[in-house]
């Protein structure tokens, strides 16, 4: 009879071990899922240009490359474009640009920037007769 009870003992406490940590896991699996889907993220898209160029959308992890050398994250393959032109970077939350030392400039919002310039959402970036819209979301 002891036995019995001592068997019936394991196997509750083996099934409340797995269900515990079947919670566990279930938890953290949608804690990872929630943070990547609330996670706001800045995202760039050429709005005007080229028209194999528009549409084009990237979001930013990194320092973003627009120039004419292939090696560019977005080539535009015209005479007034520098080789590096400009460079997108993330600094913690916030998006800056940086104009390389283009001949013709980098403008913001139809500025021209002469140091790295902060962005906001919706800002346009142009570079030549391209126009790069900002997003952050």
């Amino acid at each position: 009879m002891i036995d019995v009870a001592l068997l019936i003992g394991r196997l509750l406490f083996v099934a409340l071990l797995y269900l515990f940590l079947f919670a566990i896991m279930r938890t953290g699996i949608g804690l990872v899922r929630g943070q990547r889907k609330k996670e706001k993220a800045w995202s760039i898209s050429v709005e005007r240009g080229p028209k194999e160029l528009r549409g084009i959308q990237i979001t930013v992890h990194g320092p973003v490359i627009v120039g004419r050398n292939p090696g560019s994250d977005i080539v535009i393959g015209a005479g007034y474009v520098s080789g590096r032109h400009a460079r997108f970077t993330l600094m913690g939350q916030n998006l800056f640009i940086e104009d390389l030392g283009s001949t013709n400039g980098t403008a913001v919002n139809g500025q021209i920037i002469t140091e790295p310039t902060a962005l906001r959402n919706n800002d346009v970036v142009n570079v030549g007769d391209v126009a790069i819209k900002v997003r952050y979301a």
